[in-house]
Parts: structure tokens; C-alpha cells; sequence
């Protein structure tokens, strides 16, 4: 007999490795933020940043009916950006520039946070219609 939910024991390990990946995912779009096409600013990281993590919040909401396991991978994304804007131990910065990428932290938080959370409010919608 098969079928399509491999059940919780394996459910679990994924989302934790999902929320692995929405770490790794926010240091990969931080790094590249500061991207350049000759001398303009190109921030398409940001961008890129918010699709996957639409991609892992979409994997988690297959392995789980929670809404709140489900946005693991967005948490961890967004506690590790919050992290990223402390200084390091030498004082050293990664959302540090000039001029309009000055606010590239921003862009990156709402690029990045946007798609995985409309992907939770439509789920969120789809489940309140459901109910009577």
C-alpha cells in the first residue's frame, strides 16, 4: 500500500532541513545584495532570495497541515537577516553601503519575506473558505 505522505517521521527532518535552507538562503541573498552591472546597483538577490523562499515554504506547506511549521523556513530567513545587521566582532558590517543601496537591507526583507508570505495567506485564505 503506498502513499503520497510519507507520514512524520519523515516530515519532520525535512522541515528541519528546510529551515536550514532559509538560513542559508539569507546569507547567500545578503552576500550578493551589493551586486553591480558596471556602476549600477543590481540587487537581484533580493529577488532571488524571496523566490526560493517561496520554493521552501511551499516544500513545507506538502509536509505539514500547520500554517505555523510551514513558515519555519520564512522565520529562520528572517531571524538570520535580523542577525546579519549586528556588527561582527571586528566591528564589521554586511549591510553597509552608500547611496540608494543604503537601503538594500529593506529591499532585501521586503523582496525576500513578500512571496513566501503571500504564499501563507493564500493557503490561510484557502483554508478559511473551507470552513463553514
Amino acid at each position: 500500500m503506498t502513499t503520497d505522505n510519507p507520514g512524520r517521521a519523515v516530515n519532520y527532518p525535512v522541515l528541519a532541513l528546510l529551515a536550514i535552507d532559509g538560513v542559508l538562503c539569507a546569507v547567500s541573498a545578503a552576500l550578493f545584495l551589493p551586486a553591480h552591472i558596471g556602476a549600477v546597483p543590481f540587487p537581484l538577490s533580493a529577488l532571488v532570495g524571496g523566490l526560493v523562499n517561496a520554493g521552501l515554504v511551499w516544500v513545507a506547506l506538502r509536509c505539514t497541515t500547520s500554517l505555523r511549521l510551514a513558515a519555519l523556513p520564512l522565520w529562520t530567513w528572517l531571524l538570520t537577516v535580523a542577525v546579519m545587521t549586528f556588527g561582527g566582532p571586528g566591528d564589521d558590517l554586511i549591510f553597509a553601503d552608500r547611496g540608494v543601496m543604503a537601503y538594500g537591507v529593506l529591499l532585501l526583507i521586503v523582496l525576500g519575506s513578500a512571496p513566501p508570505a503571500w504564499l501563507l495567506w493564500q493557503r490561510r485564505q484557502a483554508l478559511n473558505a473551507d470552513r463553514p
